[in-house]
């Protein structure tokens, strides 16, 4: 009995010794059609599909040729110990998020030569120990952000050989290379033309300008509206709109639980706190006009002092301004009679200090500062606008604008610390101008026709201008601080704006809007986004 056992020990030991010098094959069913495997690897070349019944103790993996049209979430959950994979010459084109999910001992990953056009953000996610990794020679024009997320020990990254566009795309790669404690092979660019054949390592991201913006529209406030006026009560935002034909100024404010604007209170701008006083000047065509004031913060506007009613006849713009530490209203006169006043605060009320420009029918007034000097332009009906200086104690005038007849209205704004001019014309161009330090000298012509209103605003740190017909589509303008310009940005609506004549803007509950008020149709509002291209 022994010796049999002797016997059938030395078989087995024959046939264990068999297989010596030959390729060794997992158990049947464990080698794929198509695949060649040994213990630890196996290579298969020409798969219709991506083949699935290897040992779990797989740890290299080689697809070549295969018939694969894309990865899908989890395709290799079944080889958990792989420590490389290898693509190449395949036909797939995309990647989905989680290709490689459950290979947690991945160190290298080559995916090259390959159709791919499309890879997901979070394709590689949970790839702890990939240390090399190839994209090389695909047909990948950009690369999701944050696509290296969470990869913290890549030592090298292959990039070469894909026809990247290097447009704001590619910002976010540009900036994550030198962040990256890894060698990154980066290729050149495809497009666009100006840069096509430029390696990306070259490639100066502050040159890339990947912030957008755009006015979309929110709110319509039923009732017309001639004028739109921004200030702040009490911390709060606030807006009044002056709706003649409605018989009212209408107080607008911020409804958090709404998060809507709705009405405040009745009552035309412009406005002015005090301490904890607020008062407001109406501008009125009939009925003379009015100081109305609220003493507190939970008391109601009421009407305080009558202004001037043999100055201020046909009062069409009323603008605030501060003289000597003293805040003053400054109401242009569009009357033959009556003349622009400049009324300032004295005891309990606001009273005329100074006649400027009479008999000229005064359109609209703007208070600036030049030369550190409080200066006033006023455009009329009968000459060209006139700059006034403060000097003595009173408004002098200064100069003029050349070559800028038939000017309604006149705007300023200061940028790269210059001074520019906004003059709107309801015939002809409307005129950008510069100040030179002696005069305002045209810089830009703007086609206009239908103009009542060329208004600059500044919304978050971006310098706007729009200018408002009565016979198209509003359109908004960009200052381009490379150029000193200003560039097309987009048109207001739908809504469409009927006969606009103030924009006025606020920012409240961390949120921006642009009111837009209309003589012939509902005052509209609409909200600022920043719009990140890169993204």
């Amino acid at each position: 009995m022994g010796g049999a056992g002797i016997l059938l020990l030395l078989l087995l030991l024959l046939l264990a010794g068999a297989g010596v010098g030959e390729a060794w094959r997992p158990p049947k069913g464990k080698c794929p059609l198509r695949c060649s495997c040994s213990k630890d690897s196996a290579l298969c070349e020409g798969s219709p599909d991506l083949p699935e019944s290897f040992s779990p103790s797989l740890l290299s993996l080689s697809l070549v040729r295969t018939g694969v049209t894309q990865l899908k979430a989890g395709s290799f959950l079944r080889v958990p110990s792989l420590h490389l994979l290898l693509f190449t010459s395949n036909s797939f084109s995309v990647i989905e998020d989680d290709a490689f999910a459950g290979l947690s001992h991945l160190q290298y990953l080559f995916i090259e030569d390959n159709e791919i056009g499309s890879i997901s953000k979070n394709a590689l996610r949970g790839l702890r120990s990939l240390t090399h990794l190839s994209l090389a020679n695909n047909q990948l024009e950009t690369l999701p952000r944050f696509l290296f997320r969470g990869l913290e020990t890549l030592t090298h990254v292959d990039l070469r050989g894909n026809p990247f566009q290097c447009d704001c795309r590619v910002l976010w790669l540009l900036q994550w290379i030198p962040t990256v404690n890894a060698s990154v092979g980066t290729g050149a660019c495809a497009g666009p033309t100006a840069l096509a054949h430029m390696q990306l390592r070259h490639l100066d991201p502050k040159t890339f300008k990947c912030r957008a913006i755009e006015l979309s529209w929110f709110q319509t406030v039923g009732e017309l509206a001639l004028g739109a006026e921004a200030f702040s009560y009490q911390g709060e935002p606030h807006i009044i709109l002056a709706q003649p034909f409605a018989g009212r100024c209408l107080i607008l404010t911020w409804d958090y639980s709404l998060q809507r604007f709705r009405p405040e209170e009745e009552l035309s701008a412009p406005s002015v706190v005090l301490g904890p006083r607020l008062f407001v000047l109406a501008a009125r065509l009939w009925g003379g006009s009015q100081l109305w004031a609220r003493p507190g913060p939970d008391l109601r506007l009421a009407p305080m002092q009558a202004l001037a009613p043999r100055r201020l006849l046909r009062p069409n713009d009323a603008e605030l301004l501060w003289l000597e530490g003293q805040p003053c209203f400054v109401v242009a006169d569009a009357s033959k009679a009556g003349s622009t006043t400049l009324l300032c605060r004295d005891g309990p009320g606001f009273y005329p200090r100074q006649s400027l420009h009479a008999w000229h029918r005064d359109t609209d007034v703007e208070p600036l500062e030049l030369d550190g000097r409080p200066h006033l332009l006023l455009a009329s009906a009968s000459q060209r606008p006139v700059l006034f200086h403060w000097f003595g104690g009173r408004f002098e005038r200064r100069t003029d604008i050349p070559e800028a007849e038939d000017v309604y209205a006149t705007h300023h704004f200061q940028a790269g610390g210059d001074v520019f001019l906004c003059l709107t014309r309801y015939i002809g161009d409307s005129m950008v101008m510069r100040w030179d330090g002696s005069m305002f000298r045209l810089l830009q012509q703007l086609p206009s026709r239908g103009a009542h209103v060329f208004q600059p605003l500044l919304i978050a740190k971006d310098q706007l201008a729009i200018l408002g017909s009565d016979f198209a589509f509003s359109q908004v303008f960009r200052l381009d601080p490379d150029k000193g310009l200003l560039e097309p940005l987009q048109e207001l609506g739908p809504p469409a704006l009927v006969a606009p004549r103030a924009f006025a803007h606020i920012t409240t509950a961390g949120r921006r809007f642009l009111f837009a008020a209309c003589f012939k149709g509902p005052t509209q509002i609409y909200q600022h986004h920043e719009l990140d291209l890169s993204a």
